[in-house]
C-alpha cells in the first residue's frame, strides 16, 4: 500500500456512475487516490481546478463532450497519461485515439486486475522517460535545429519549446541519439511502449505522424524524421 500523501492520483471519467464508483472503490483499496467525473466538462473542471493527476481513465463514448474531445483538450494543457475505457475494439478506432494523444486502451468489459496492470504499465513507461537524470555533459542533445533537454524532458525547435507526449519524446530522443541508424517499427515500439505492445507495430506510424506535425516544416515532406521504405525510420540531417 502507498502512503496517502505519496499515492498516485487518478481521475476516472465515465458517464455511468456505477462504473466510476466500482473502479474508484477497487483502486482506492489498492492505495490510489481517485477522483470521479461523470461528464467531459466535469472532467476538465476537476483536472484544471483540483490537484495534479498522475493518470486519467477516460470513457470513449459519453454524451455531449465525448472522450476524444476531452483527450484533445487535455493534450493542449498537459502530458498526463490517458487510458481510454472503450467498447470499441477496431484498430482504426485505436489509431484515432493514439493520434490525438492516448497512451493505451482497455476494452470493456475488463477485470479490475487487468485495469490495474495497464495502469502500472503506462505509469512505468511514462515515468521511465524522466527516471534517470543524464550526466551533465549529456543533458542537451542537439541535431541541427532540434535541441533536446534530456534532464528537463523538453524538446526545442529553433529555440521554441515543442509540446510532446512521453511516447513522442522517447521516439525523438531514440532517433536523435542514434543519428543515421534505421529503426524498424518493432524496434521503436518496444523502446517507446514496451514489449507488451509488440502486436501493434503500425501504431508507431501514428506516433511518427504526430511527431512530424510538431517538428517538421512540412510534415508531408519530412527532413528530420525520415522513412526508410520497407524497414522503418531514422533521423535525418536537420539544418
Amino acid at each position: 500500500m502507498t502512503n496517502m500523501d505519496e499515492a498516485i492520483r487518478i481521475l476516472v471519467v465515465d458517464d455511468e456512475q456505477k462504473m466510476t464508483s466500482f473502479i474508484a472503490s477497487y483502486l482506492s483499496n489498492e492505495g490510489y487516490r481517485v477522483t470521479e467525473a461523470h461528464s467531459g466538462a466535469h472532467a476538465l473542471e476537476a483536472f484544471e481546478s483540483g490537484p495534479a493527476f498522475d493518470l486519467v481513465l477516460l470513457d470513449w463514448m459519453m454524451p455531449g463532450m465525448n472522450g476524444l474531445d476531452v483527450c484533445r483538450r487535455l493534450r493542449v494543457i498537459s502530458e498526463v497519461p490517458v487510458i481510454f475505457l472503450t467498447a470499441k475494439s477496431e484498430e482504426l478506432d485505436k489509431l484515432l485515439g493514439l493520434e490525438i494523444g492516448a497512451d493505451d486502451f482497455i476494452t470493456k468489459p475488463f477485470s479490475m486486475r487487468e485495469l490495474e496492470a495497464r495502469i502500472r504499465v503506462v505509469l512505468r513507461r511514462t515515468r521511465s522517460v524522466r527516471a534517470v537524470a543524464p550526466p551533465e555533459e549529456e543533458q542537451l542533445l542537439t541535431r541541427g535545429k532540434i535541441s533536446i533537454d534530456l534532464r528537463g524532458h523538453i524538446a526545442y525547435l529553433g529555440g521554441v519549446p515543442v509540446s510532446l507526449t512521453p511516447t513522442e519524446f522517447k521516439i525523438l530522443t531514440t532517433l536523435a541519439k542514434n543519428k543515421g541508424r534505421v529503426f524498424s517499427r518493432l524496434d521503436l515500439l518496444e523502446i517507446a511502449l514496451g514489449e507488451e505492445y509488440s502486436g501493434y507495430e503500425r501504431s508507431i506510424d501514428t506516433h511518427i505522424r504526430n511527431l512530424r506535425k510538431k517538428v517538421e516544416k512540412d510534415f508531408s515532406n519530412p527532413e528530420i524524421i525520415l522513412t526508410v521504405h520497407g524497414i522503418g525510420y531514422k533521423m535525418g540531417d536537420p539544418s
